[in-house]
């Protein structure tokens, strides 16, 4: 799938298993034996708590996406597997980041994290750790932003994405006036 103004090697799949011990490690196995490359991993419970959602956003420089996929459908935990195209889904992720900001660079950073809606979440004597969530290409704007500061540590949270929702108007009937 090529998507203009993303990096056609990663795509996004959207696996659902069944909520048991042990299926994260069979899926997270299969990658690696199999030499695939995983770019991007999250995996919560879903509304039904017989589920599980992993979103995984692999490197298909590192294996044909169909491979990928019939090779996930082999495990017998794993229910239904999706393809999330960019352009018809919604993606965030979380990004915690320590940066270093003493009295002089301090209101700077914090005036950078309140643009991009982020909000501070300690205090250091020298530091700041921020927290902001969005799209992953804005989250590596603001982590590109914060560099010349100086980032201490840094952890993001991976991908996650649901399919868009349809934003098409019901048909509506035509209403008569009454005389």
């Amino acid at each position: 799938m090529t998507v203009p103004g993303t990096d056609v090697r990663h795509h996004t799949l959207v696996v659902l298993v069944e909520n048991k011990a042990g299926v994260l490690a069979r899926v997270a196995s299969l990658f690696a034996r199999r030499g695939f490359n995983i770019f991007s991993l999250a995996v919560a419970p879903t509304e039904d708590e017989r589920f599980s959602r992993i979103t995984i956003v692999v490197d298909v420089a590192s294996a044909p996406l169909e491979q990928i996929t019939k090779q996930l459908y082999k495990l017998v935990n794993v229910v239904k597997i999706s393809e999330l195209d960019p352009r018809d889904s919604v993606e965030r992720e979380l990004m915690l980041v320590t940066v270093r900001a003493d009295v002089t660079a301090r209101s700077q950073v914090i005036e950078l994290v309140n643009l991009f809606e982020g909000r501070v979440v300690d205090v250091g004597h020298d530091e700041l750790t921020v927290s902001i969530d969005g799209e992953p290409d804005r989250l590596d704007d603001v982590e590109a932003l914060l560099r010349p500061f100086g980032i201490v540590e840094l952890q993001r949270t991976g991908r996650v994405a649901l399919p868009k929702l349809e934003h098409d108007a019901p048909s509506l009937r035509p209403v008569r006036r009454s005389a």
